[in-house]
């Protein structure tokens, strides 16, 4: 195996939070246009499902257990490798989604999407990558992809 020389994969993981209806759930960030899923970048050497415990915890005030990995996206960008991980954050709670607070300032906001109504939300890999993960959610099983496409 050949080492690469050059900046080191950059790593993400997010949460896919869905509710009965089949919606999911997007936060808008305070610093940039556009939705997300909540989540953000690992730190060191943290595990991703870690990294989504401490970005939920941070983001929204809520301390989760995530499931299943549900994606893992290959999608470079800017010439760096950059590798996201997608678990299953299930179905908050009537309790839980009345204690969201914004804690550290990076969102303004959160709403319960349909499928068909992420793309007009989200950059458009992270629309595959939503898709993905549904569909992964459906199948039961991860998807890879490459740029939010599962082959």
């Amino acid at each position: 195996m050949r080492e690469v020389d050059g900046p080191g994969a950059v790593t993400a993981a997010g949460v896919l939070f869905h509710d009965a209806g089949g919606r999911v759930l997007l936060v808008e960030p305070t610093y940039k246009p556009g939705w997300e899923i909540p989540g953000g970048m690992v730190d060191g050497v943290e595990t991703p499902r870690a990294a989504c415990v401490r970005e939920v915890r941070e983001e929204l005030g809520l301390t989760i257990e995530p499931g299943p990995l549900l994606v893992v996206d290959w999608a470079p960008k800017d010439g760096v490798p950059h590798v996201r991980f997608v678990f299953d954050g299930g179905t908050p709670t009537a309790a839980e989604l009345a204690a969201i607070t914004f804690t550290d300032g990076e969102l303004r906001s959160w709403a319960w999407v349909t499928p068909d109504e992420v793309p007009a939300r989200t950059v458009p890999r992270l629309a595959r990558r939503i898709a993905a993960a549904l569909g992964a959610l459906a199948e039961g099983g991860v998807r890879y992809c490459e740029n939010g496409r599962h082959p």
